[in-house]
């Protein structure tokens, strides 16, 4: 059976589970140490009036509780380790995971829960819950001892114990399902203030917000309603396994005084026998007591692995020679994520290195969905697109980034310096940034900024307007001449100095022999390509050079007229 990565992190942790439970060995059989005291000094010290024994005795157990203490914090220590390594061998993989969730559903489903899950996984390993699962198995043997003190002792733990175990099984019955429901609720409801939160400008802008918080508020409220519910019932079954657990510690004391009375065991035996009796029951108590947790882990444990198996790593590929920019499409059909129909359908063409394709085609008529597809980022439903002979969807994305330039519609510019923005957060090369800056026609434009190319913009570019973060975007795509450009919409925000500048851009793009796809409504930059590609519903209408495009489109006009 396939195993994620997560379980293979925690099979590399197994020997060090082991340890954390060798030392719950050695740290529950410490545990015996105040019933045995206590049993010592009532059946040897009281009666002798020894206080050489006393002394003893209690040096003895002074050393043995720093023993229990050192042991406990080394316990602890493992466990925060097995959880440091977790976290080192598991975020990265997990960031890859929730950046591709969100390219495989077209950002529908963008979040940062994957990481979150691991980062409360963590949690709950180095918190006290845990611990007692580590010693719930060593309650036998408390058991055992209470049958060598007295049977109707042992009988009593069984029983208490079987009781409590009936309140931790009904506390999984009544709470667990209502937990889990409630936290995906609340995961559903942190996406949507997230994403209100982005938009913020048009919620305010056009007097939403009352209608969103109103949305937000029934979310919120399910989930209000789901944890409370969760919590009354656990506090409930929590008060009720406490209550036992007081009350069967004090009759167990009664018991023991009967028992004395009777001269079965000695008055030592009675009280050593409640202190047992407490230790014995401790990990119960203590896993009704954090239930929660313990419910949360387990979904978080349950959604990474299921994350984990169905985006799996990205396999290492053999490197292939730096492309050159030749396209091929062999009857490509594509679906946007998560759309079972092609929007793209059964394109078959050739871009060759160096030409400049502009793409039209009516809204809907698949046309970012072929620019997406064309870069690689989604794959083809059927067919194939190839650039350089070899399937694009299947080309290292590190590598091929480099010589890979893309201009989206909604310009994505990031919390950094604008250098940083324009060398794609790698290695800032002053040199090419500046060249690519001054091919878009921004170079001056950013020297009046207050820091140049040191200015620091936020997130989305948002103290930069619309026509500056697409000058600055299109500088970003032509850094370090990209062989393959994917401009999507590039002039929908530039004014006329930005038109003029994109037209620079894409004579000095062909003077580098870059293949460059545009996609526009905009008739005006269709002066400077070499072909057209028009699009209909999908399918393909006309390809050719742009004169013969043109005079083929015409031709059609003048027939249906």
């Amino acid at each position: 059976m396939l195993k994620s990565d997560l379980q293979q992190a925690l099979k590399l942790s197994k020997w060090a589970f082991v340890s954390a439970a060798i030392f719950s060995m050695l740290i529950n059989f410490l545990m015996l140490i105040p019933s045995i005291y206590m049993l010592q000094l009532y059946d040897r010290v009281v009666p002798t009036g020894n206080q050489s024994t006393l002394v003893m005795l209690t040096a003895i157990m002074l050393v043995l509780f720093i023993t229990l203490g050192a042991l406990e914090w080394v316990r602890a220590q493992i466990l925060v380790r097995i959880s440091c390594r977790l976290e080192v061998l598991l975020n990265q993989r997990l960031f890859q995971v929730a950046f591709k969730q969100a390219l495989y559903t077209g950002g529908q489903k963008a979040s940062s829960q994957p990481l979150d899950d691991l980062t409360g996984l963590r949690q709950f390993m180095t918190g006290n819950g845990l611990f007692a699962f580590f010693d719930v198995p060593w309650m036998p043997i408390y058991i055992a001892l209470m049958f060598v003190f007295h049977s109707w002792y042992g009988w009593a733990a069984i029983f208490t114990a079987t009781v409590l175990a009936i309140l931790a099984i009904i506390t999984e019955k009544s709470t667990g399902k209502v937990l889990a429901e409630a936290n995906m609720q609340s995961m559903k409801n942190r996406q949507s203030v997230n994403q209100n939160l982005n938009n913020a400008e048009v919620i305010e802008s056009m007097g939403m917000l009352e209608n969103v918080r109103r949305r937000w508020f029934v979310g919120a409220s399910k989930t209000l309603e789901l944890q409370a519910v969760a919590s009354s019932r656990a506090s409930l079954l929590a008060g009720l396994s406490k209550i036992i657990r007081l009350s069967s510690q004090s009759l167990i004391l009664g018991l023991g005084a009967y028992l004395v009375i009777l001269h079965e065991i000695t008055p030592g035996l009675m009280i050593a026998g409640s202190i047992l009796l407490g230790r014995a029951l401790a990990p119960i108590d203590l896993m009704i007591g954090s239930w929660k947790g313990f419910v949360a882990a387990r979904g978080q444990y349950k959604r990474l692995n299921e994350i984990l198996l169905q985006i799996p790593a990205t396999k290492n590929t053999m490197a292939l020679p730096d492309p050159k920019g030749e396209i091929e499409l062999e009857a490509a059909f594509v679906s946007p994520p998560g759309v079972k129909k092609a929007v793209v359908k059964g394109l078959s063409l050739t871009i060759q290195q160096g030409d400049i394709v502009g793409v039209l085609g009516s809204s809907g008529a698949g046309k970012s969905t072929l620019a997406r597809a064309l870069l690689g980022i989604w794959p083809t439903s059927s067919g194939a697109i190839r650039l350089d002979g070899a399937d694009i969807y299947s080309w290292d994305k590190l590598h091929l980034g480099n010589f890979i330039g893309y201009l989206p519609q909604d310009i994505e510019l990031f919390a950094g310096t604008i250098s940083e923005n324009i060398a794609r957060f790698g290695e800032v090369d002053a040199e090419k940034v500046i060249e690519a800056a001054k091919i878009a026609d921004v170079h001056e434009l950013i020297l009046h900024l207050p820091e140049g190319y040191d200015t620091y913009i936020g997130a989305r570019g948002a103290n930069l307007s619309g026509g500056q973060r697409q000058r600055i975007g299109l500088a970003r795509a032509l850094y370090k001449h990209p062989v393959l450009v994917v401009l999507d919409e590039p002039n929908s925000n530039l004014d006329e100095q930005g038109e003029v500048a994109l037209r620079h851009a894409l004579q000095r793009l062909k003077s580098l022999n870059s293949t460059v796809i545009i996609i526009t409504h905009k008739k005006d930059i269709l002066e400077q390509v070499d072909k057209l590609l028009i699009l209909n519903e999908g399918g393909l209408v006309a390809y050719g050079g742009r004169e013969k495009v043109i005079a083929h489109l015409q031709q059609q006009r003048q027939q249906q007229a």
